[in-house]
């Protein structure tokens, strides 16, 4: 995004950005899958498919958040420190 209030909105409460259907679905998805991977639900795909997604833009979601999780444990379970 080029918009850097926008961004900044975003990261403060991404709930009352003013962001649209499909973007709020998607990060409540990526949000749920993050912290507690395991109450995901049927529901939680479905609410991507009711905001429009794609059974392949669902996987890809998955994916994303998977491998960022994958990858932030293997970095932190090894003590690398990260460039600012």
């Amino acid at each position: 995004m080029k918009d850097e209030e926008a961004v900044a909105r975003i990261v403060e409460d991404f709930e009352t950005a003013g962001l649209d259907g499909r973007r709020l679905a998607m990060l409540r998805y990526a949000r749920k899958l993050t912290l507690s991977p395991s109450k995901m639900e049927r529901t939680d795909v479905q609410a991507l498919r009711d905001a429009g997604f794609k059974d392949e833009e669902v996987l890809g979601m998955a994916e994303v958040v998977a491998y960022y999780a994958y990858a932030n444990r293997i970095v932190d379970g090894l003590g690398v420190d990260l460039e600012e």
